[in-house]
């Protein structure tokens, strides 16, 4: 796998949650700069015992309602 790509959602309170398409990891933080850092943490973790991806994708995902 060459890229592991991660939906990203602001909360409410404007921190974020970042979730693995394809792998049980899920982050978050408070800030956009801590997330980049928790996200490399755990999917360095995650994958120990055998070869990372080489590339990581932040996808944010933006929901907003007009009403």
């Amino acid at each position: 796998m060459n890229e592991l790509v991660f939906i990203v959602a602001q909360e409410a309170d404007g921190g974020f949650v970042a979730e693995a398409l394809g792998e049980s990891i899920i982050t978050q933080a408070d800030t956009w700069d801590e997330l980049r850092t928790n996200v490399r943490e755990a999917v360095a973790a995650f994958y120990f015992d055998r070869p990372a991806p080489q590339r990581l994708r932040l996808h944010l995902v933006r929901d907003e309602v007009l009403v």
